[in-house]
């Protein structure tokens, strides 16, 4: 792995604007949001600077969520993953204490939104969330973390709080050259559309999912 810059661009933060955050349930906030450039992939990551979010070396680590995009669940609240509800608690918890939501475009475990949806498909079929990956030619999981890290050392945050039931971003965080000094578990969000998927992240791939 790798946090060179893509293209010869230098990794920076490209811009940063104050964005008011209004909930559906009511809850508000205020993020900073940055762009970048330089990052390993070209395309446009964002992070949201929540809180207290900046800190220095030795101050307690900030609070990190790595978020991939999903249209379905952040967007239209889709009962078929726990995404929104997990962005939802996520952006409050970070306020609270400060830290940063890294918002990645790597909709459907990295296999893009169109086939995500034919993974649906699938799964109506009878498949689970990973049977159904297999199935369309495509890995388990294809999300890789060198952007967020690159984000997280632009930021100046190479040491932090990581809030996250994926063990695999723990590791290639780590991999990166990212400490991640604690981890810290976010809700577990279950309804009857969502109860198979999370069923199989937590047995499959080792989720930390308590799901009763």
């Amino acid at each position: 792995m790798t946090l060179k810059p893509a293209g010869g661009s230098p990794l920076a933060v490209r811009n940063s604007v104050l964005l008011p955050l209004h909930f559906a349930d009511g809850y508000t906030t205020m993020a900073e949001v940055f762009s970048f450039h330089g990052l390993a992939d070209g395309k446009e990551h964002i992070a949201l600077g929540l809180g207290n979010h900046q800190r220095a070396y030795g101050e307690p680590a900030p609070l990190v969520r790595i978020h991939s995009e999903c249209l379905t669940g952040d967007v239209f609240g889709s009962q078929r993953c726990d995404c929104g509800a997990q962005l939802r608690e996520s952006v409050e918890s970070i306020s609270a204490v400060g830290g940063y939501v890294l918002y990645l475009r790597q909709e459907g475990r990295g296999i893009g939104l169109y086939e995500k949806l034919d993974a649906y498909t699938l799964q109506d079929q009878g498949m689970d969330t990973y049977e159904a990956n297999r199935a369309l030619g495509r890995a388990d999981d294809e999300r890789s973390y060198i952007v967020a890290a690159q984000m997280l050392t632009v930021l100046g945050a190479r040491r932090i709080d990581l809030l996250s039931n994926n063990p695999d971003k723990s590791r290639q965080l780590s991999a990166l050259g990212i400490e991640v000094v604690l981890h810290v578990r976010t809700g577990v969000h279950v309804s009857d559309s969502n109860l198979a998927y999370l069923s199989a992240k937590a047995q499959q791939h080792s989720h930390t999912l308590d799901i009763r």
